[in-house]
């Protein structure tokens, strides 16, 4: 099932961890909506602007999932509001500052970029249809910081 022109459902819910140890990372028809409107407005308009097919590394987790990853039951990953995106020859704080100043999303976090190595890390990205808060921080050594900061 294509959620846009460029993004499958399955992809969105793809995880080798789930895989791994047979959880079920099925979204339902909430999640479904959500994740349609996380292509459209992010994941549609890196691709475009970048011109480089990618599958996110991780979107839609369920609860599950998402305890078993040691991450939040409050993550926007298991709403279907969220995805974390690495581009292939594109530099994760490039990536992240593009999508800073030209997309309207809720949140988006550079996490664990290590200085001198471009493509480390990944960026994470929401979009939501009740909230646009534009948050924008770094992940690095186990703290976050405002805005986009590559840390030594």
């Amino acid at each position: 099932m294509l959620l846009s022109p460029h993004f499958s459902l399955a992809e969105l819910c793809r995880s080798k961890t789930a895989d791994l140890c047979n959880i079920q990372n099925r979204p339902e028809e909430i999640q479904i909506r959500a994740l349609a409107l996380l292509a459209k407005h992010i994941l549609e308009p890196v691709r475009s602007a970048f011109r480089i097919p990618f599958t996110p590394t991780s979107a839609y987790r369920s609860s599950a999932l998402n305890r078993m990853l040691g991450s939040s039951d409050h993550s926007q990953h298991v709403k279907g509001e969220a995805a974390d995106i690495k581009l292939a020859g594109v530099s994760t704080f490039d990536l992240a500052r593009w999508i800073r100043d030209n997309l309207v999303f809720d949140q988006l976090i550079l996490e664990c970029v290590t200085p001198g190595r471009e493509q480390s890390g990944w960026v994470h990205c929401s979009f939501s249809a009740k909230q646009a808060r534009g948050d924008v921080l770094t992940y690095a050594r186990g703290e976050y910081i405002r805005g986009l900061v590559l840390t030594g």
